[in-house]
């Protein structure tokens, strides 16, 4: 660890040649094999000598860093000297993006966005407003009522209606998330919790489930919907998913098309009412956005909706995207479990 005048000098050493810098540094990999595979192919197609490197607390097992054309340990999130070593690593592998992909980064990556830009380094995150209304699903409700995006009624916990669904208004990974049917399931733990949200169930008979790749430029415009319909998820990730076109690219397209702050991928969450199933439904309820890739983002790059590629082409050679719907649908991914292996692995 080095003091901030050393710091600042390791900072000038390396700004000479910041503008080159075209390494990609994706951080908390864990088993994001597949974008990190995607990220190398399309890199390699413009800078042929470029590497796409990761970063964990433990990369030693995370098949991600595995892959990569190199790992590195970090510190956690919430660790004081997490920026600082951070951004010394990504200067010293002359990385120009680095980007994030679980939830707990993302504030800190907005709130600092400014220090690495300085340093010649793109992250590829929204900005800190955006990114804490999409962290707290209270916000992100009110956020989609501002876009006319209905949302699921709030329901009194004190005096329920069943079905209801609770979750914790900044949770993720499908952690503490319960389906209420009757009142013997709601427990006091659960009443008790202030974290949790109590809100009525969408009718899985008359909604399907979707989650929907977005690609926003760096002016916030969309640039790409592709909706995954999940048919399948295991952790609250999706392991069987299918690409459909229908009404719901028009509707995002419609209500979405500028989100001041949003930046490259953003998963969006909504339930699509079955045609012609109870008309006097919402076509569509908003449930959440996530402001990174999402786990089943590999179906959609393979779909043809090539986010590395664009991202790419606009932070390192000022190309701009344009909008973008030619990617094949009816396309299903049935995601199974795969090996790497580390031979004389040393804990």
């Amino acid at each position: 660890m080095t003091d901030g005048s050393e710091l600042l000098e390791f900072l000038s050493i390396f700004m000479i040649n910041a503008r080159s810098m075209k390494n990609i540094l994706i951080t908390s990999a864990g088993r994001r094999v597949s974008l990190v595979r995607a990220f190398s192919r399309e890199l390699k197609q413009y800078f042929e000598n470029a590497s796409v490197f990761t970063a964990e607390l433990k990369p030693n097992i995370s098949p991600a860093c595995q892959v990569s054309d190199g790992f590195f340990e970090l510190p956690r999130v919430t660790s004081k000297n997490y920026i600082e070593e951070l951004l010394r690593l990504a200067l010293k592998l002359e990385v120009g993006m680095l980007v994030p992909t679980i939830d707990t980064e993302l504030a800190v990556l907005a709130e600092n966005r400014a220090l690495f830009s300085e340093s010649g380094i793109e992250v590829v995150v929204s900005d800190l407003g955006f990114v804490n209304k999409c962290r707290d699903k209270r916000k992100i409700h009110g956020f989609f009522e501002e876009h006319n995006i209905p949302v699921p009624a709030a329901i009194d916990k004190h005096s329920p209606r069943f079905p209801l669904f609770v979750k914790p208004y900044d949770g993720s990974c499908s952690v503490d998330i319960y389906l209420i049917e009757n009142e013997a399931q709601l427990s006091q733990e659960i009443l008790s919790n202030e974290r949790l949200l109590f809100m009525e169930a969408v009718d899985r008979k008359n909604y399907e489930e979707f989650t929907i790749d977005l690609y926003y430029n760096s002016q916030g415009q969309l640039r790409c919907v592709v909706p995954r319909k999940r048919l399948e998820t295991r952790a609250g990730e999706v392991s069987k998913g299918l690409t459909v076109r229908n009404t719901t690219c028009d509707f995002v397209k419609q209500n979405l098309s500028l989100i001041p702050g949003a930046r490259g991928c953003l998963t969006l969450q909504l339930f699509r009412r079955i045609s012609s199933v109870a008309p006097e439904e919402p076509d569509f309820y908003g449930i959440e956005i996530n402001p990174r890739f999402g786990g089943g983002y590999p179906l959609s790059y393979l779909a043809g909706a090539n986010f590395p590629k664009w991202l790419i082409e606009e932070y390192f050679l000022d190309i701009a995207p344009t909008y973008f719907e030619d990617w094949e649908e009816n396309l299903l991914m049935l995601r199974y479990d795969d090996e790497v292996l580390v031979h004389d692995y040393q804990d």
